[in-house]
């Protein structure tokens, strides 16, 4: 089984790194991606939500064995996506305070005015890009706005194991957009929530609280096999 990680908005696979050293040290394999358009990809152009989608499958189908799918923020979009076009090949998946759509949902919908504002403003310098987050990693790049305006499609076709992980710290809650997402799903029988003691960049205080979530949905899956 293969844990795929999917960073958030003006990431890269190198985020996860902390995450890949500890579960590589407790023998589970992890990959983690770089969406199209960003970081080390960032020159790939025509980049939207159905094709980091599209990106995704392409990984995941080619890989031997099921695949656990975890998104961080931006991230959640798409292992949702992913998820849904590869029922049988995902089975379980994990939105860390990011996004749980629904069909026809997108970025912009999903969020408060304070961040649709923020999107705006964020990528009024370029206008195809929302500036990167030097105060998360100086690494970050421009995230292309289309993939957070664009509409997600969702058929229904996957019933696995869903968990979500909120980044419960107050004073990003107070600000969040993320503990509504956490409010629905706690209310939804075929999601499982818990809260993590962190902020949005939830692997800023080293990669133990994610990795742990990542332990209990694998734990989880193995059960449910």
């Amino acid at each position: 089984m293969t844990v795929v990680l999917i960073p958030g908005a003006c990431h890269g696979a190198w985020w996860y790194a902390p995450v890949v050293e500890t579960l590589s040290a407790r023998g589970r394999a992890a990959l983690p991606l770089t969406l199209p358009g960003l970081c080390e990809r960032a020159e790939e152009p025509g980049v939207t939500l159905a094709a980091h989608v599209a990106d995704v499958v392409a990984t995941v189908a080619a890989l031997d064995g099921p695949v656990v799918l975890v998104g961080h923020s931006y991230g959640g979009m798409v292992v949702a996506g992913v998820a849904d076009a590869l029922p049988e090949k995902v089975v379980g998946l994990l939105s860390v305070d990011g996004f749980a759509p629904e069909d026809g949902d997108s970025c912009w919908t999903s969020v408060d005015d304070a961040m649709r504002a923020w999107y705006v403003e964020a990528a009024g310098r370029s206008g195809t890009g929302v500036d990167p987050m030097p105060q998360f990693d100086p690494r970050t790049t421009p995230h292309p706005v289309a993939s957070l305006l664009q509409r997600i499609r969702l058929t229904g076709a996957y019933c696995g194991v869903r968990h979500y992980a909120l980044a419960a710290d107050p004073a990003w809650a107070a600000v969040s957009p993320f503990p509504a997402v956490a409010d629905r799903l706690r209310t939804d029988p075929a999601w499982t929530v818990t809260d993590l003691p962190a902020t949005h960049n939830v692997l800023r205080g080293g990669p133990d609280a994610l990795v742990t979530a990542i332990e209990a949905l694998l734990a989880e899956v193995d059960q449910a096999g």
